[in-house]
This record gives C-alpha cells, sequence and structure tokens, in this order.
C-alpha cells in the first residue's frame, strides 16, 4: 500500500486548542496521521491507504464535523500539462488533450477552495478590524461614562445601554460564536470564558436596568468593597462588557494580520520564478509564458533575465548570480553541458538553453517543498494562557455553579445566589488575561521596532526560552554579500596604482561582478582609467581590451598562461593563498608582463565580530553554516571568531544540519537571509531573517533583523526572553488577583461592580508591568 499525502486548508480556528481538536479528529480516522499546524491554519495529514474510504472528501468532512472549514488547495501548476493542453498547434497534443482533462476533474473545486482560503485569511483580518474600530467608537464613551461620576447625568445609564450594547453583542460575536461552537462539539477554551463574562456582564446589567434599581432617574454608580450583595441590583457594569470586548478585538485582530503574513511566505517563493521566456523554434524566438514551457523546449537567455525553468546550457557562455536562490554573492560561470537553476539570472552572455525540469521538478519548487515539510513538523507550541484555560475556564464556571447552587439550598434570596454566581464569573472574565500578552507584545514588539528587531508573537517568545544553539549563514548575515577588492598584490617592480589602474580600465566593458567591483574600488581609490578599445570577454576565463594602446589582459592565471604564454610563476604561490582564503583572485598582464594580482571577496561586516562575541554572552554556541568552499569559510569563521564550520552545504543540507543539532538535543536558532535558508529557518527553534535578505526568508522566520546587522541578533533573542518574562508575570498577576478574590465572589460579600473594578486594577498593572519594556536597552557596541 502506498501512503497518500494531503495538504489541508482550515478556516474557523480561533485558538491551539481548536488545532489540537481537528487533529484528534483526524487521527481517529484509520491509518491517518495528522499534524495541523494553528499559525498557517493547515493540516497535514498522511494515510497509509488501509482503508480506501479515507480520502479527501472523508478528511474534509471530519473537519467539519467537528466544527470547521476546510478546503483542498489547488495543486501545484503543472506546466507539462498545461502547455499540452493548450498547444495543439505547438506541441502536437491530442494525447496532452488527455492528460489535461485528467488532471481537470476536481480542479475547479480545489482552485476555488484556495482562493476561498486565501480571501478569507484576509476577510478574517478585515472583519475584526470593522469590529474593533466599531466597537472602541461605542465602548471608550460608555467607559468614560460609567467610570467618571462627573459624566452621570440624569439617565445617563440608558445612554450607555445604547453604546454598550452592540459592542457586548455585534462586537464581541466572534467570541460568542466561537464559544457556541466548541460547546456543541463539547470543549470550552478561553473564548468560552470570553462569551460567558461578557454576556454575564450585560445580562447582569438588563437585569439591574430593567428589573432592579438602576434604571432609575438620578442613579448613579457607586462601589462597596465589602457587605451589600443586596444591592448588586442597584449597580451596572455595561462598560466592562465593552472594554473587555475591545481589548479582545484587538489582540485578536493583531494575531489575525500575523497570520496572513505567515502564510505569505510560501507565494514569496513562488514569485521568485520567470513570468515569460524566448521559446526558440526553427530559429525563431517566440515570447510566451513560462508555465508553457515543457521538457525539451530550447530558450534564449539573455544579461538581465532569470532562466525560466531548471535545465543544460546547450550553446553559449556567461556567468550565472544564483545569489537569489542560493544565497551566495559569487557568480557560476557556465558552458555548454552544464546545469542552470530556474529563477537565477544571467548576468554574462546570451545563453540557450534546453528546458530539462518544469513545475513541481524545479530546484524552486523542491525548496518550496522542504519548507512546506519543515512548517508542518514544527511543534505545535500554545499559547500560555490557553494552556492554563484548559484548566481555568471549566474550574471558574463550575465554582460560579457551586455558588449558585450553595447560596439557593442554603435558602438564602434568588437574587443573592445570582449575584454570588455573576461576580464569580465577572471576577473571573480575563481582561487581565486577555491583555497580558497582547500589552507585553505591543510594547516589546514597539521597542523591538526602534532597534530594527520584528518579533512576529507570542508563539516565538517562547521560543527563545530555552535557545543554546545558534546557526549563521555566512553570506549576507555574517558577510556584506557584495563583491569587494580584497587585496591587490603588485609584481615586482610595478606600483599598486597601476595595477588598480589597469584592471578597471580593462574591466569598464565587463558585466561581471568582479569586474564592477575592481572598477567600483578604482573609483573609490581616485584612481583615473582610460576607456578600452576592442573590448572582448572570454566567458569563465577573463577579458581582453587596448588601454592606451597596450594589449592588456585580465583573468585566470591558467588562462594568462596558457593562452596567452604569460609567466605568473611569481604569484602563483600568492593566489593559491588568497584563493585558500576564500577570494577569487584575477591576474593582470599587458605586453605580455604580469603586472599583478587582484583578489575580490565577500567582506565580513565590520560589527559581525562583536556579535558573535555578544551572542556566546547570551548563552548562544555559533555555528557557521553555508554552501560557500570551505577555504572561504574557514577564513570568516577564524575572523568572527566561530569554532563550529559547516561549508558546501545544499539547501536541503542546511535543513539536515538544523535538524542533527536538534537530534543532539539542542535548542537550535537560524539567522539567514537566502531562499536557500527558508526551510531551515522554518524548521529551527527560531528562526531569524536578516532584513536585506529575500521575502521568502523573511517571511519563513519568526524574527526578522531589519538592519540586517548581526549585532541585533544578540538583543533580539534578550528582548524576546524579557518580553516573555514580562508576559509569564502578567499572568501570574492577572490570576492572583482575579483568584484571590474569587472566594470572596462566591461568600456573596462583593458587588459584581467590585468584579469590574478587581478587573480595571490588575489591567492597570498588567499594562504598567508591560511598559517596562520599553526601558529595554540594546547590548553596547
Amino acid at each position: 500500500m502506498t501512503a497518500v499525502e494531503h495538504r489541508l486548508d482550515i478556516t474557523g480556528m480561533t485558538c491551539a486548542s481548536c488545532a489540537n481538536r481537528i487533529e484528534r479528529k483526524l487521527n481517529r480516522l484509520p491509518g491517518v496521521e495528522a499534524t495541523v499546524n494553528y499559525a498557517l491554519a493547515t493540516a497535514h495529514v498522511v494515510s497509509d491507504g488501509s482503508d480506501e474510504t479515507v480520502d479527501a472528501r472523508r478528511l474534509l468532512q471530519t473537519v467539519e464535523s467537528a466544527g470547521y472549514r476546510a478546503t483542498i488547495p489547488a495543486p501545484e501548476f503543472d506546466a507539462t500539462t498545461a502547455a499540452a493542453h493548450d498547444g495543439d498547434d505547438e506541441h502536437g497534443g491530442a494525447a496532452g488533450h488527455g492528460g489535461a482533462a485528467g488532471h481537470a476533474g476536481h480542479g475547479s473545486d480545489r482552485g476555488a477552495g484556495s482562493g476561498d482560503a486565501h480571501q478569507h485569511d484576509h476577510g478574517d483580518a478585515g472583519e475584526l478590524r470593522r469590529r474593533l474600530i466599531v466597537s472602541a467608537v461605542l465602548g471608550v464613551p460608555a467607559a468614560l461614562l460609567s467610570m467618571i461620576p462627573a459624566l452621570q447625568f440624569d439617565n445617563w445609564q440608558w445612554l450607555v445601554l445604547a453604546l454598550a450594547a452592540p459592542v457586548a453583542v455585534w462586537g464581541a460575536w466572534p467570541f460568542h460564536r466561537a464559544a457556541a461552537v466548541n460547546l456543541r462539539h463539547g470543549g470550552v477554551t478561553m473564548d468560552t470564558l470570553i462569551s460567558l463574562g461578557i454576556l454575564a456582564a450585560f445580562g447582569w446589567s438588563l437585569y439591574a436596568l430593567f428589573l432592579g434599581g438602576a434604571g432609575m432617574t438620578g442613579m448613579h454608580m457607586s462601589i462597596t468593597f465589602l457587605g451589600r450583595p443586596e444591592a448588586g441590583s442597584d449597580e451596572i457594569y455595561l462598560e466592562v462588557a465593552a472594554l473587555v470586548t475591545v481589548l479582545l478585538l484587538a489582540g485578536r485582530y493583531i494575531e489575525a494580520r500575523a497570520g496572513v503574513s505567515s502564510r505569505a511566505a510560501l507565494q514569496a517563493l513562488l514569485e521568485l520564478g520567470a513570468k515569460d521566456a524566448a521559446l526558440l523554434r526553427d530559429g525563431v524566438e517566440t515570447r510566451v509564458p513560462a508555465s508553457r514551457l515543457v521538457v525539451g523546449d530550447r530558450v534564449v537567455v539573455r544579461p538581465g533575465e532569470k532562466f525560466p525553468a531548471d535545465g543544460v546550457v546547450a550553446l553559449g557562455t556567461s556567468a550565472v548570480d544564483a545569489s537569489m536562490l542560493t544565497g551566495e554573492s559569487v557568480p557560476v560561470e557556465v558552458g555548454p553541458g552544464e546545469r542552470v537553476v530556474g529563477g537565477t539570472i544571467d548576468v554574462g552572455g546570451r545563453l540557450e538553453v534546453e528546458i530539462t525540469g518544469v513545475g513541481a521538478d524545479t530546484e524552486l519548487a523542491r525548496i518550496r517543498s522542504l519548507m512546506i515539510e519543515a512548517q508542518t513538523g514544527k511543534a505545535q507550541v500554545q499559547r500560555l494562557a490557553d494552556r492554563i484555560s484548559a484548566v481555568f475556564v471549566p474550574a471558574v464556571i463550575a465554582l460560579a455553579i457551586i455558588a449558585f447552587a450553595a447560596w439557593a439550598l442554603s435558602g438564602a434570596s434568588l437574587e443573592i445566589a445570582f449575584t454570588a454566581a455573576v461576580t464569580t464569573l465577572i471576577i473571573a472574565c480575563p481582561c487581565a488575561l486577555g491583555l497580558a500578552t497582547p500589552t507585553a507584545i505591543l510594547v516589546g514588539t514597539g521597542r523591538g521596532s526602534q532597534l530594527g528587531i520584528l518579533i512576529r508573537g507570542p508563539r516565538v517568545l517562547e521560543q527563545t526560552r530555552t535557545v543554546d544553539t545558534i546557526v549563521l549563514d555566512k553570506t549576507g548575515t555574517v558577510t556584506k554579500g557584495r563583491m569587494r577588492v580584497a587585496e591587490v598584490v603588485p609584481a615586482d617592480g610595478v606600483d599598486r596604482s597601476e595595477v588598480v589602474a589597469l584592471a578597471a580600465a580593462v574591466e569598464e566593458g565587463s558585466e561581471h561582478p568582479v569586474g564592477r567591483a575592481i572598477v567600483a574600488a578604482a573609483d573609490a581609490d581616485g584612481a583615473a582609467h582610460p576607456a578600452p578599445e576592442q573590448f572582448t570577454a572570454h566567458a569563465g576565463l577573463g577579458v581582453q581590451a587596448l588601454v592606451d594602446g597596450r594589449l592588456t589582459v585580465a583573468g585566470r592565471l591558467a588562462w594568462l598562461a596558457a593562452e596567452w604564454s604569460i609567466d605568473t610563476t611569481s604569484l602563483e604561490a600568492r593566489a593559491a593563498e588568497l584563493e585558500s582564503d576564500g577570494a577569487t583572485v584575477v591576474g593582470l598582464a599587458a605586453d605580455g608582463r604580469l603586472l599583478g594580482l587582484v583578489a575580490v571577496a565577500d567582506t565580513v561586516k565590520p560589527t559581525s565580530a562583536a556579535a558573535v562575541a555578544a551572542l556566546k554572552r547570551v548563552g548562544l554556541t555559533p555555528v557557521l553554516l553555508t554552501g560557500d568552499n570551505a577555504g572561504a569559510a574557514s577564513a570568516v569563521a577564524a575572523e568572527v571568531g566561530i569554532d563550529d564550520v559547516r561549508a558546501g552545504v545544499t539547501p536541503a543540507g542546511k535543513l539536515d544540519a538544523v535538524r542533527e543539532l536538534q537530534a543532539q538535543g539542542r535548542v537550535v536558532a537560524m539567522a539567514g537571509d537566502g531562499v536557500n535558508d527558508a526551510a531551515a529557518l522554518a524548521a529551527a527553534d527560531l528562526g531569524l531573517a536578516m532584513g536585506g535578505g529575500t521575502d521568502a526568508a523573511i517571511t519563513a522566520s519568526d524574527i526578522t533583523i531589519v538592519s540586517g546587522d548581526l549585532l541585533a541578533v544578540a538583543d533580539a533573542v534578550r528582548l524576546a526572553r524579557s518580553t516573555l518574562g514580562t508576559i509569564r508575570g502578567n499572568l501570574f498577576w492577572a490570576f492572583a488577583y482575579n483568584v484571590a478574590a474569587i472566594p470572596l465572589a462566591m461568600l456573596a460579600v462583593l458587588n459584581p461592580i467590585i468584579a469590574g473594578a478587581a478587573m480595571a486594577f490588575s489591567s492597570v498593572f498588567v499594562v504598567l508591568n508591560s511598559l517596562r519594556l520599553r526601558r529595554f536597552r540594546p547590548l553596547p557596541r
């Protein structure tokens, strides 16, 4: 039996316990192993095929039976099938039509589902934003009228009712709806307690206004901390229902926006590919969409253009900039028979490429798959409030019922019993609990943004607590990721300035990144260099030109010796040393004589050594991971103070390296900036993307360093840990205040308004405690 994998997009989840419920339901199906990712709103399901009734339709029905909606995303576009489908005249295609028809059987349904899910992401955030704005506009005046006696005119309470009623009902509808769904399926979450608290506050106020004494003209709010339970019907606390709704909608909106952002990672990968291609047929070029290419097609790629798919060079030589895919800055020389990867850029000459891989068979698609695998397999981390609520919520509901029953059975009036029950619910209504996480995150992330640090949310903060190892990508993270002249070595009797000027002159006409780096260095030094004449580029070898009438050549030493009969022995040893340090060495000769060497290399950022030291100070062990050669990697590691170096690592290898460290019991953070880092960033316990990197890396990460400064990585870890500590403190005090007052509430010695006061006091404490994060200071530079 063959295992079958399915990916589902799920909508309607409001907390991590929702994901756990869906996961349990799916895993009850025979032969099914499911993982539900709350952050990505997806489920990864593997069926071993032992039960033929377990198909996509049954999976969708199972999710829907749990009270949620699921869709199957559109399959990744199969360029081969599509091209065959639209190309009877181009690709001969009767058989192609059959393939397309077979594929179309349920394609439209899947596509619609995926589109609905994508729109639902943005719709959720937009709906929450509308509810938040309307609720704040109505709720804040209601709270001010209720809390400031000087504003309370005759019959003010009816205006407050008019303002607060839409907030408690319409504004809080997402919580009421989620609580109802959870209750129908036998579960309770934070939504349950939020809904009960809001409805209890609103319901008691209606009771007090219409059946008690709170609706009388001249009524004013009063607070009696001890003794008058029978006066509860003279008090309202509509402001409690309104403010709880506004504050929790704000937290839910922030969470929804973060979810939309996290799901943009895969889209960022897809957008790297070329949109069209120059298809070559019978000597005629035709621009066609890249999605229509099939294996065996021949395309033309000119300097500055992206390769539209994976292929093999059929004609021509050039340099290929693969930095957007690999993160490595040094272009790769390619010629006939050599492989090129879709999404990379031709920076040298004209190439004819035979397509060997399209659609899901491309390198870009494989990296995307690695990223999906890494994100799907990431451990589920529930937020602190949701974990605690698993015990707290049912306990509070039970205590409220016990209080009502005890008073009723003791012979007390129904009003006192109701007062005790409602006050118990209100004293535990999670106002401070709802503030504990959002306020700390808002202040912490606000301070982080001032320091160039973007933190995704509470899930990220938990992951920083135990991180002990940090994997650093070399190019663009530890180094600048841009080619620079590292050293100029003149031959005996030759002036350095002559080498720089001549090298810049002969490279003036070159589009190669090494040549551009040499010209830029000469310009920076103010070295004047004449314009070359009769410029000729020899792809992968070097360049030649007439400079002031002198035949000047620059390129590989072996090429100078073999092609131009230049004696290079005097500088070969020095060239080997430079290359062992990771530099690209260009030899310069004029009129048959070797004049010197120019070494071009990626350079270490000025702050990298200090940053590595700072990471060690906060308890992290650095590991250097790169796709570059061992010489360059070791040289960089020695310069910045890293002992553990892993070079020549492929994108899949980077993911394997992270998992290997995790298997050793380490808790791993990963810092990188390239698409090749995206899967490793997603698999790491904590992913940090450098702001100068690709969108795919940034959206796959947990923390983004906007400045791209490695020094900020240590600050990011410290700030995240401080914010987590603040959240934990907030949660403790939020519970401490409320739990301490619950026995008083059950004894009916508190008015319901006192419950609101206790919440307000705990909320003020939580806010003030969170504001301490504004004093966070970065490490000294």
